[in-house]
């Protein structure tokens, strides 16, 4: 199977296009030197809230607020975004996003900190989807956290999980690249997962922790 031509990627990636209010997000982003998830991806992440119909969701990696405010597009209405960040400017101004988008205060929880000091305070079992794009360099830790944070049937879902076409080149490796190569490996062979890597912007890998006996 031939890779799209770019034109094709490109109509893929903008297939479900951004409005105003998250351009403004990006725009901040550029400002502060932040990364956010890709477009196609943002898309993924609503998706999958939708799907799962998802109520609680843990984001590890706040930024300007870009793939917070998919996730809780996706979301029920009465969902609850916790989303942690070591920057509290950058959750200044993911909040600012969050306004702006009209979502109300209350489904909004922002901590700040690193992510392993405050994932370990959060209620084992409670959470449908943990996504995370936190340090590459953690996000096996970061797995361990979310098998104990979801419920069964519950998604993690990790960003830059092709981490600019690296990952894929096994010449390639530096401590993120060999991590977040790790990780999908951990993730494929876990008996407690059933795993894809979607080939949307930098690579979204994607979970669901099943129930007992489901992947029997």
């Amino acid at each position: 199977m031939q890779p799209p031509k770019p034109a094709t990627w490109t109509f893929a990636e903008e297939y479900v296009r951004e409005d105003e209010v998250l351009a403004a997000a990006r725009a901040r982003s550029e400002e502060v030197g932040v990364v956010p998830i890709g477009s196609g991806g943002g898309a993924a992440l609503r998706l999958l809230a939708a799907l799962i119909e998802a109520r609680a969701v843990v984001e590890i990696g706040t930024g300007t607020g870009v793939s917070g405010l998919w996730l809780i597009r996706g979301m029920r209405p009465d969902g609850v975004l916790t989303t942690v960040d070591i920057e509290t400017e950058h959750q200044r101004l993911a909040r600012e996003t969050f306004n702006e988008a009209g979502i109300p205060a209350q489904r909004v929880r922002t901590i700040a900190g690193a992510a392993l000091d405050v994932l370990p305070r959060l209620t084992d079992g409670h959470y449908d989807l943990v996504f995370a794009d936190g340090d590459k360099t953690e996000y096996s830790a970061y797995l361990q956290e979310a098998l104990r944070l979801l419920r069964p049937g519950g998604v993690v879902a990790f960003d830059n999980a092709l981490w600019h076409d690296r990952v894929a080149d096994p010449a390639q490796r530096d401590d993120e690249t060999t991590a977040i190569r790790e990780l999908g490996r951990e993730i494929a062979e876990h008996e407690e997962l059933v795993a894809a890597l979607l080939p949307v912007g930098d690579g979204l890998l994607v979970a669901k922790k099943v129930w007992a006996g489901e992947a029997e």
